[in-house]
Order: structure tokens, then C-alpha cells, then sequence
């Protein structure tokens, strides 16, 4: 990192805190904020004497205990929704295929990739975002072009992927959002999941990386939203495929969007009061629209922005925020409808009309008998026009 001399104070306090590292981060990667879990973990593994496969950090049960909690180890739980799916996903990073973790955006695919990751190999940066721009360097290396010209092809030259470092190293390397990719691109792992060795032919025709235990690849895709590309065939059975579903459970969705309250804006005791019945009605209203009906059978329009989880918790922590700064310090059924209109402004005008819909059919009629909707209502009312 090239840094300059600060020219006042304010500078640099600024370049102080860059120095102070990781205490800085916004959000430092799961392996360092949750490494005080995975330490009892790995305790835990040596002293029942555990099983660890080739290349992982802790073993099966200790990793499956990482994500989904463990009471008596006082290990959280951070993956709210289908636990047998975390016991499949496990077994297929045991195995020779690929593990691709596929559903709607929002629905935790990214987050359970990188939870999998730090608890199987101890780091999740050993990533490749998948992009229209994504070129095949990125999945296989590329080269140092001032010392390729100077030296021609050698090992001080290359520049291994992020795929390539997990294949020496024995590790889990995440590919976010493969289906971004071209579709020649994606298919640059077929080799590699197959056949588990990198060719290398700029530096010989035996010149290749092979992987070593512990090496596989974890992918996540939306295969239905736009522009994504179709996974070719040869590709799609070198993956184990498992489908995270939106959250139905009403209690596991609230304790989700209390626990990400808590690690955004710290614990309850230092952040604006939400009270339950106030989550409860911003979870309700989520729910309706995600489903196309309320729990009563009554028809919801539903619109085209996804009603994730991942949004509801970015809505809670806004009204927290407005709560906090532009109001009297407690959260109420209004500034989530005020945030919830956010929501709406992300898809077309269609959406609007639909959330408007919602608005004047359901939402009224639940203000009638309940002060909390009707506190949804008044700021709804004003705002979805």
C-alpha cells in the first residue's frame, strides 16, 4: 500500500487508523470475527480426538457446529434455515465434486459459502467474483507482464488465481456468482474438478499445479435472475447442487434479524429499542409480499423485487438508523414503512403500484384493530403514492 505524508491533523488520525488494521474493518471476514469459535472448536476436536479429513481445520461435526450453532460450546448459531441442507453441504466438500449453493438473491448463499469456508480451511479470502468481466486469468493465473518481458515465462513471472493458491495450498476457494459468467469462462473448471491439476504449458509441457487434500470449490449462483448464462451440462455434473430456499419460518426470520442487528449496530442495550411486536410487523409484511399472500389466505400482488431476508435485516437497520438520528431513539412501525418504500423504488413502477396495492387492501384493514399497523399506515400513505 503506497501512502503519503499526512498534511494536518485530520490526516493524519486518518492514517492512523489505516495503520491500526483488522479493528478497523467494517467487516472483517468470518475467520477473525468469529475466531474465538473456531479456536473453541478446534479444542473441542483434540480433545474427543476427532476425525479430521485431509486439509481441513476442524472436522465435520465441529464445522457443521460453526454454522448452526452449538449450546453447549456457546457457539452462535449464524445460518438460520435448513439444517440438513448444511449437513448435505459438508459431505459434498468431503467429496470429489464441487459444492454449488444455488437460490433467490438474499437467501444466504454468499454468507453460508463463506461460513463453510473458514470453518473448513481457516480462510474465506480465497475468492473469485463472478462477473460479465470475469476472463479466464482470473479463474486459472496470469502474469507479471514487467517480469515476463524481462525474464520470459517463469514462476517468478506467474500469478497464481485465487484457484490456483487454493489447489497448492489444500484449501476451499469460493466462486461468487458463477453464472455471471460467460459460459466458456465457467467452463474452465471442468479440468480442473475433474482431473484436480492445473496445466501450466507457458513453463513446459509437464509444467502443471496439482491439488492437494483439502482443495475444492464451493460456487454460488441465482440461476433464474436476469442475465445470468446458462452452466453447460459437463460442468453442472462436476457440482453437488443444493437450493437455499427464502426463509418461512416467522420466529427463525426475527432471531436472524435480531442477530444481524446486533453484529451491524451492536448489541441491544446500545442501539435504538425494537421491540419484538414492531419486528414482528416489518417480518409480516416481508412475508406477505415474498409469499403473494397473507397467513390468512388473502391474495398479496407480489412484486418483482425480491423480499429477502437480506433485505428485511437492511430495512431493520435503517429504521434503526433514522430512529437514532432523525427521531426520538425508539423504532417504530413507521420508519419501517418509511424504509420499506426503499424497497419498492428498486424494481419498476409495476412494484410500486403493487406495494401500493398491499398498502390500501391489507395493511388498512389491518389499522383498524391494530395501533401498530396503523402507525404503518399513516407514513406508508404519504409515501407510496
Amino acid at each position: 500500500m503506497v501512502t503519503t505524508p499526512p498534511t494536518s491533523a485530520s490526516t493524519h488520525d486518518e492514517a492512523s487508523a489505516l495503520d491500526r488494521g483488522p479493528a478497523q474493518e467494517i467487516r472483517p471476514p468470518a475467520e477473525v470475527r468469529f475466531a474465538d469459535e473456531l479456536a473453541v472448536l478446534e479444542a473441542a476436536d483434540r480433545a474427543k480426538g476427532s476425525e479430521l479429513p485431509p486439509g481441513w481445520r476442524l472436522s465435520p461435526r465441529a464445522v457443521r457446529a460453526f454454522v448452526v450453532g452449538d449450546a453447549e460450546l456457546g457457539v452462535r448459531r449464524k445460518f438460520y434455515g435448513d439444517d440438513p441442507l448444511v449437513d448435505r453441504a459438508v459431505v459434498s466438500l468431503l467429496g470429489r465434486q464441487g459444492l454449488m449453493l444455488v437460490g433467490e438473491p438474499g437467501t444466504a448463499k454468499s454468507m453460508l459459502s463463506e461460513l463453510l469456508a473458514a470453518a473448513v480451511s481457516g480462510t474465506s479470502n480465497l475468492t473469485v467474483q463472478g462477473t460479465a468481466g470475469t476472463t479466464e486469468d482470473h479463474v486459472r493465473y496470469s502474469w507479471n507482464y514487467a517480469l515476463l518481458i524481462a525474464e520470459g515465462p517463469s514462476e517468478r513471472s506467474l500469478v497464481p488465481s485465487a484457484v490456483q493458491q487454493a489447489m497448492s495450498a489444500g484449501k476451499v476457494v469460493r466462486f461468487e456468482e458463477i453464472t455471471r459468467c460467460a459460459p466458456e469462462i465457467q467452463d474452465t473448471l471442468v479440468s480442473i474438478l475433474s482431473e484436480k491439476q492445473l496445466m501450466i504449458p507457458e513453463l513446459g509441457s509437464e509444467a502443471r499445479v496439482s491439488a492437494r487434500p483439502g482443495f475444492n470449490v464451493l460456487a454460488t449462483a441465482n440461476l433464474k435472475d436476469r442475465g445470468v448464462h446458462e452452466m453447460s451440462a459437463a460442468l453442472k455434473r462436476r457440482f453437488n447442487f443444493e437450493t437455499i430456499k427464502p426463509l418461512t419460518d416467522r420466529q427463525f426470520e426475527i432471531d436472524l434479524i435480531e442477530a444481524q442487528l446486533t453484529a451491524e449496530l451492536g448489541p441491544a442495550s446500545e442501539r435504538p429499542p425494537l421491540a419484538r411486536d414492531v419486528l414482528d410487523v416489518l417480518v409480516t409484511a416481508f412475508q406477505d409480499l415474498r409469499a403473494g399472500a397473507t397467513s390468512n389466505g388473502a391474495p398479496v400482488k407480489r412484486p418483482e423485487t425480491v423480499m429477502s431476508t437480506a433485505e428485511a435485516v437492511n430495512v431493520a437497520v435503517a429504521a434503526s438508523l433514522e430512529a437514532r438520528y432523525l427521531g426520538d431513539g425508539t423504532v417504530t412501525p413507521a420508519e419501517v414503512a418509511r424504509q420499506l418504500a426503499g424497497v419498492a423504488s428498486k424494481g419498476d413502477e409495476e412494484d410500486a403500484r403493487r406495494l401500493r396495492h398491499y398498502v390500501d387492501n391489507v395493511v388498512r384493514e389491518r389499522a383498524r384493530r391494530d395501533p401498530r399497523w396503523k402507525s404503518f399506515l399513516s407514513a406508508a400513505e404519504s409515501l407510496w403514492q
